[in-house]
C-alpha cells in the first residue's frame, strides 16, 4: 500500500485551487468537469479538493472547515529546503494566508511555519528534518 493523496472538503473548489497554486506554486494535475473535484501536482501523492455539499450529501456528515473557526485536527505539510522557506513563507501571506506561527527552530533543529489557508486548514511550511546522527 502506498498513500496516494490528501481532500480537503472545501466550500469553493475552485478558489481553493487558485489559492494553493499561488501560495504555495503548486499546479493544477486535474479537474473534475462539473468542478466538484479537483487536484493538485505535490510529487508523488495528490493534493485534492471536493466541494463540501457532494460530501455531505452523499457520503457522511462532518464539521466544515472555516477561516473563522478553530482549524481541523490535521495540517497540510510542505516541506522546501531551509534556505527557501522564509520566501515561501512570505509568498504564502502575500497570496492571503494568515500567518500562525513565523518560521522557527524546533528542540529537534527542524525548521517551521504555521499559517492558515483561505477555509481555515492549518498548513506548516517547514524544512527537512535531518537524520539522526549515526
Amino acid at each position: 500500500m502506498k498513500f496516494g493523496y490528501t481532500i480537503i472538503y472545501v466550500a469553493e473548489v475552485a478558489a481553493s485551487v487558485d489559492f494553493y497554486e499561488r501560495a504555495f506554486g503548486l499546479k493544477t494535475r486535474f479537474i473534475s468537469p462539473d468542478g466538484s473535484f479537483a487536484e493538485l501536482e505535490t510529487g508523488a501523492t495528490a493534493l485534492g479538493f471536493v466541494d463540501e455539499k457532494f460530501v455531505a450529501e452523499s457520503i457522511l456528515k462532518f464539521r466544515p472547515n472555516r477561516a473563522e473557526e478553530s482549524p481541523a485536527g490535521i495540517e497540510i505539510g510542505f516541506v522546501v529546503a531551509e534556505e527557501e522557506l522564509e520566501a515561501a513563507y512570505a509568498r504564502a501571506l502575500a497570496a492571503g494566508a494568515v500567518a500562525v506561527l513565523a518560521p522557527e527552530r524546533k528542540p529537534w533543529g527542524q525548521l517551521v511555519s504555521y499559517l492558515r489557508d483561505l477555509n481555515g486548514v492549518l498548513v506548516e511550511i517547514c524544512g527537512p528534518v535531518a537524520p539522526p546522527p549515526t
